[in-house]
């Protein structure tokens, strides 16, 4: 019999959790195979959970701790490795997207993360070309989870007519992901404007700009760049993007006409 991967449970959050799982799994007298067979999933899977070859989703999380009897404690460890899941750069920006009471956004290239499909996720995280594509697929996914929130945050994007017509993983993703905006845009906490074409230069051309309000705390602001990102918490500074994302919004669509432009360019794919 191969002898378990050596693993220091020390050296990530991922590591941990891989270690408490098959500490919890050896306990229960069960295999890898075995537990896998029990929670839906493959047992190569809980091996590759057990050695931090992959991370586990949430949903193995809760069906982990189901089988085991382990009251919940991997999935209130999911957190933390979801975190790590997300590139270094960009991770105290979730943490604050998280508590957030309303988000403001201007998208010039891409639909905004929150209101992603997973294939239009999946296809535009594959540029990058990761290793872990699964696994950031996921932490994307899983941010979107605050939008389902009893009281989630009051959301308003506003897109570039580019990001429309931007085909990303072809025909068939984009259409499901400019179909997916419009049942979003129904919601009564979301607001979807396009900024068309027609439009010309305006305030928004040095790039994505994101506000974020909280209900005990100032405003910040976040831009994000190549591998890198700023968050901006000076009040005067903030109050320079709120009076920019202004201008863009005034400039958009209304958004009756925006989700009738959404339609137009879904039906013309």
């Amino acid at each position: 019999m191969v002898a378990p991967r050596e693993l220091d449970p020390t050296s990530s959050v991922l590591a941990f959790f891989g270690s408490e799982l098959r500490r919890h799994r050896t306990a229960a007298g069960l295999s890898q195979e075995r537990l896998g067979e029990i929670v839906n999933y493959t047992g190569s899977l809980v091996g590759q959970v057990e050695t931090a070859r992959r991370s586990p989703s949430r949903d193995l999380a809760e069906r982990l701790d189901s089988a085991l009897g382990t009251d919940g404690a991997l999935t209130r460890l999911w957190p933390l490795v979801n975190r790590d899941s997300h590139p270094v750069w960009f991770r105290g920006y979730v943490q604050l997207e998280k508590s957030a009471t309303r988000i403001r956004s201007f998208q010039p290239q891409v639909v905004h993360g929150l209101l992603q499909t997973p294939g239009y996720a999946g296809a535009l995280l594959a540029t990058l070309r990761p290793d872990d594509l699964a696994d950031r697929v996921a932490a994307r996914l899983e941010r979107q989870r605050i939008l389902d929130r009893e009281k989630p945050p009051r959301l308003w994007v506003t897109l570039d007519e580019a990001v429309l017509r931007r085909v990303v993983g072809g025909p068939a993703i984009q259409r499901e992901q400019l179909a997916h905006l419009v049942r979003m845009a129904a919601r009564s906490r979301i607001v979807l404007q396009v900024l068309p074409f027609s439009a010309g230069a305006h305030p928004g051309v040095d790039g994505a700009l994101t506000l974020l309000s909280f209900a005990d705390e100032q405003d910040v602001a976040y831009c994000e760049g190549y591998g890198s990102s700023q968050l901006i918490e000076s009040s005067p500074d903030v109050e320079e993007c709120d009076f920019r994302y202004d201008l863009v919004r005034a400039a958009a669509l209304s958004p009756d006409a925006s989700v009738d432009m959404i339609v137009t360019v879904m039906e013309e794919l």
